[in-house]
């Protein structure tokens, strides 16, 4: 759909959007531009937010409190990406006849350039990152947004048919998707939000959403290394890519230190590992899923110029400070065991690893037993420090596990546990949620503690 046929079909249109957030507010300010009537709901209180001033100024009708939801009279309704599409009061939306959609969904309706998306349960924002770089460095007009924390919506009529849009997606945009990418990245699937979704089948389903409606014409990168995944391309309508750090495959794989591309001819060696600057097995598979969904938009220098430039996201293994010898790394990006576990064999040396918190319903078994190899000392915080005190020790006694109250005690005791040539990491295993609004508030109060130190 073209942005002018939109406008015609929303104009003067009732239209309520469900959480004033970050994700929703360029949203909102959208769908006012294109002269719908927009009333703006959240469960909080008008006092707790922020943005409502501004929206007000814009002529939005804001209903808040508990009861925001109730007896909403509109003809399209937004949903947040946290917000689960099967609630009564959306149901019943739905049964009257209104259109519910999200920011996403009208983002992939509208949008008028070429689409790749990545998800996965782990490695999705910097995979997504890559892909932008090295787009941009082979001279691309490259947009990057989605879960990655830029909502893109209220840039849409800036995009040409020529450039290209890189997206992370997470399961809650994907659940309800009714078109998919042009090109899609599936980095793994691993058991993850089980606090949200019913059960691991939906959860599966929703990161599937990202190909289950593509073309012929489409491409689909999978992680062939992940059981999941691999079995993914049996239902792909177009081209499967495969990624592999374990054997040749047709598509991107590591053998002797590099990674090489395997397509109908000869091999080609595109990228010398040594030149990744971002520690970890899991970023050289993040760079073969990027390789994967750009090579035939980027050359091999291209690529090699971001290996050797790109230091990484913030809170993904984020190296903080050296304090005493001891150097401190920021992974708070860590919301799942298999993330944390990622993280950990990222080190050669044993850590002392800082985890826990909001508890998503995922055990920790198989950390447990990582934990009890690569784990000088842990020192556990939040909701699931129980949980994983129980996991760690049912797996053996080598690492002494000490509890904390809050993050900043967390830091001072791994500071005084540590000797020079070791390695504090924060890498939570959890999400946020116990203690913090989000992982980058959790990233960040870790940073400003260490700098403190």
């Amino acid at each position: 759909m073209s942005i002018e046929a939109f406008k015609a079909q929303i104009l003067q249109k009732k239209v309520a959007v469900a959480g004033i957030g970050v994700s929703n507010m360029p949203l909102i300010q959208f769908l006012v531009q294109c002269g719908a009537q927009v009333t703006a709901c959240d469960k909080k209180e008008e006092a707790q937010i922020a943005g409502i001033p501004l929206l007000k100024n814009l002529g939005v009708t804001v209903r808040c409190g508990s009861d925001y939801l109730e007896h909403l009279d509109c003809d399209y309704f937004f949903r947040t990406p946290g917000m689960y599409p099967e609630l009564p009061e959306i149901k019943r939306l739905r049964e009257n006849g209104v259109t519910i959609s999200s920011e996403m969904e009208l983002f992939f309706a509208l949008c008028p350039a070429q689409i790749i998306a990545v998800t996965g349960s782990d490695g999705k924002t910097t995979t997504a990152t890559l892909i932008a770089k090295m787009l941009q460095q082979a001279g691309h007009r490259c947009w990057l947004g989605g879960n990655i924390g830029t909502p893109l919506i209220g840039k849409i009529e800036q995009m040409q048919p020529t450039d290209k849009v890189v997206l992370e997606l997470s399961s809650f945009q994907l659940f309800t998707m009714q078109r998919s990418p042009d090109i899609a990245v599936i980095t793994n699937v691993t058991p993850n939000h089980l606090d949200w979704h019913r059960s691991m089948e939906e959860y599966v389903l929703a990161k599937k959403q990202i190909f289950l409606h593509q073309k012929p014409a489409d491409c689909l990168v999978l992680n062939y290394d992940n059981e999941q995944t691999r079995a993914f391309a049996a239902e792909a309508a177009g081209t499967v890519r495969l990624f592999s750090r374990k054997r040749r495959v047709q598509g991107v794989y590591l053998e002797n230190d590099a990674i090489w591309q395997c397509g109908a001819g000869k091999p080609e060696k595109i990228l010398d590992i040594d030149k990744i600057r971002i520690p970890g097995v899991h970023n050289i598979e993040n760079y073969m899923a990027a390789i994967a969904a750009v090579r035939d938009m980027v050359s091999t220098d291209e690529i090699a110029a971001v290996a050797e430039n790109f230091a990484g996201v913030a809170h993904r293994i984020e190296f903080i400070r050296e304090k005493d010898g001891i150097r401190f790394y920021n992974d708070s990006i860590a919301s799942s065991p298999t993330r944390t576990a990622a993280a950990l064999r990222a080190f050669r040396q044993k850590v002392i690893l800082i985890a826990g918190g909001y508890d998503k319903k995922i055990p920790f078994d198989e950390l447990g037993k990582l934990i009890q190899t690569h784990v000088k000392c842990l020192v556990l915080v939040g909701a699931t420090s129980g949980k994983i005190k129980d996991a760690v020790q049912a797996a053996g006694d080598n690492v002494p596990v000490l509890l904390c109250a809050d993050l900043h005690c967390a830091v001072r005791t791994a500071y005084d546990k540590a000797a020079a040539g070791d390695v504090v990491l924060l890498s939570p295993a959890c999400a946020s949620f116990d203690q913090f609004p989000n992982f980058e508030y959790r990233g960040n109060v870790f940073r400003d503690d260490v700098n403190k130190l």
